[in-house]
């Protein structure tokens, strides 16, 4: 037998440190990945999964430590290394030409001796398709695909390098669950067929449902490892945590329930005269918590932003009626206002953007500066006021534990997860009358997520209308208690978020008219 026949594990890391400065992400990290395993790895924000998971890829380079594949030692330095190891990696923002088809992004990069014979190549991705489950039309642009139709593009781009080692980054954060269980069935057909799968993800039931072992980053180190069957949700996010913690979203009856915000006839076009929205009616009342479900793509992003004056609106109405009845009883009309002048005639608005950088916070500013931009007009003639936005800069950092050396620290260089802390800690301390989000928990651990949840429901409880766009089903049918549903820019019905069944969500997501908007 040969050594690569025999050798037992397919990815072992010794002793794996790495540094950014003084900051060490990852240290003495020792992690195996077994032949033919699914192996979930789970940490919070900040834990150095990511970080771990680019050094096998060849993005980063370790400072100490080796890294064996097939129990030999090998150096990685760049991307084409790991390839060549036959390790790929599955980014959550993928790496493909839209202009370009699907086999001509999975071929794309690649030497070939004389010219290139695409339907050669055609053939051999036809055949891994049909060994593992894929669904793809080769012939499609990769701009006329879903989400999850990317996906695959991206997981048999790599199958097609002769990939034996997979790493999916956050696979199914913007997929429906009928979506999910394809993807699941794939990867257990991959791992039949001896491959080995290394899946980072924050939705600890899919862990437990795919996975066969799960190990803990926690702040840099390895905590440990424990067989799936042995595991419970508690259980991971007590590893990952290091203290016990409550997983339960609180949700309280809704109280002296009011229209806040009444859309009707929403429609609206991108700047290349693609519809967006259509025809997109629905109440978002005081005291709830109205969630948005839909698959990426759908319209949410333009949804919030047209509401928030970001989005030019072709036609429709969006009527803010306010708390104290100041606005008379049809309400006041925000379409045709920018950000600016909505603020400017009353109407208490917060948002929470998806583009968290470019939309949400300033990079280079740190989290004082970032408050500031909620408050600098307050300040007399030349001179800002400093006091407050640096009390509630320090305020969110405790409560939400933002990872920063201090306030100051440019946001750009924290974690995903630490960002979007700030960004929703800040809107939330603007005490509005109306607050959307969008994906206001994506990237953030279990632990902090549920942190986040806790604050929404307190926020309806103020009485505040809560818009919330989310990717996790279960979590929307947990927290929210309606839940409109988008498909192809228009409303496929409103539902109960109390009495509805995931699978119903799930069908609605993937069917334009499929049920009534009327609550």
């Amino acid at each position: 037998m040969t050594a690569l026949e025999t050798a037992k594990n397919a990815i072992r890391m010794e002793h794996i440190t790495k540094r950014f400065g003084n900051v060490v992400a990852n240290h003495d990290i020792n992690l195996e990945l077994h032949k033919g395993e699914i192996l979930s790895l789970l940490g919070e924000n900040g834990s150095g999964k990511t970080t771990l998971m680019n050094m096998l890829s060849g993005i980063y380079y370790a400072d100490e430590g080796q890294i064996y594949v097939n129990d030999q030692p090998v150096t990685i330095s760049s991307p084409k290394d790991a390839f060549d190891l036959g390790i790929g990696m599955i980014h959550q923002h993928f790496k493909l030409v839209d202009v370009l088809t699907a086999a001509e992004n999975i071929v794309l990069g690649l030497k070939d001796e004389g010219k290139l014979d695409l339907k050669k190549a055609e053939q051999t991705i036809t055949e891994i398709c049909q060994r593992y489950g894929f669904e793809i039309d080769l012939n499609r642009k990769i701009y006329e695909m879903s989400v999850s139709q990317k996906q695959t593009v991206e997981i048999v781009k790599v199958l097609y390098r002769g990939a034996e080692i997979l790493i999916l980054d956050e696979p199914t954060a913007v997929l429906t669950p009928q979506e999910t269980d394809k993807l699941f069935a794939v990867m257990r057909n991959m791992k039949a067929d001896g491959k080995s799968l290394i899946i980072i993800t924050h939705k600890l039931h899919e862990v437990l449902e795919v996975s066969d072992r799960v190990a803990v980053l926690r702040k840099g180190e390895y905590i440990g490892d424990v067989h799936t069957c042995d595991a419970s949700q508690q259980s991971l996010t007590d590893m990952m945590v290091g203290r016990a913690v409550t997983l339960n979203i609180d949700r309280p009856q809704p109280v002296n329930v009011a229209p806040r915000l009444e859309v009707k006839g929403l429609t609206v076009y991108d700047e290349l005269g693609v519809k967006r929205l259509s025809d997109v009616t629905f109440t978002a009342n005081a005291g709830e918590i109205l969630g948005i479900a839909g698959i990426a793509g759908s319209g949410q992003r333009e949804l919030l932003e047209a509401i928030s004056g970001l989005y030019p609106i072709a036609s429709g109405s969006v009527r803010f009626h306010d708390p104290e009845g100041k606005n008379g009883p049809e309400g006041r009309e925000l379409v045709g206002l920018d950000p600016m002048a909505i603020r400017k005639c009353g109407v208490s608005m917060a948002f929470v953007p998806e583009d968290r950088l470019g939309m949400g916070l300033v990079g280079s500013m740190g989290m004082t500066g970032n408050m500031m931009l909620r408050s600098w007009r307050s300040g007399r003639g030349v001179f800002l006021n400093r006091k407050e936005p640096e009390a509630l800069a320090n305020r969110i950092w405790k409560e939400l534990e933002v990872v920063t050396p201090s306030t100051a620290f440019p946001v750009r260089r924290m974690s995903g997860g630490n960002v979007q802390k700030v960004l929703v800690g800040r809107e939330i301390a603007q005490d509005p009358a109306v607050l959307m989000t969008a994906y206001a928990v994506r990237g953030l651990d279990i632990n902090t997520s549920y942190t986040i949840y806790n604050l929404l429901t307190e926020e309806k409880m103020k009485g505040v209308a809560v818009v919330y766009v989310g990717e996790d089903l279960d979590v929307l049918l947990e927290l929210c208690d309606r839940i409109l549903v988008l498909c192809g820019g228009q409303v496929s019905g409103i539902v109960d978020g109390r009495t509805a069944d995931k699978r119903e969500v799930g069908t609605l997501m993937t069917r334009v008219g499929g049920g009534s908007a009327d609550e």
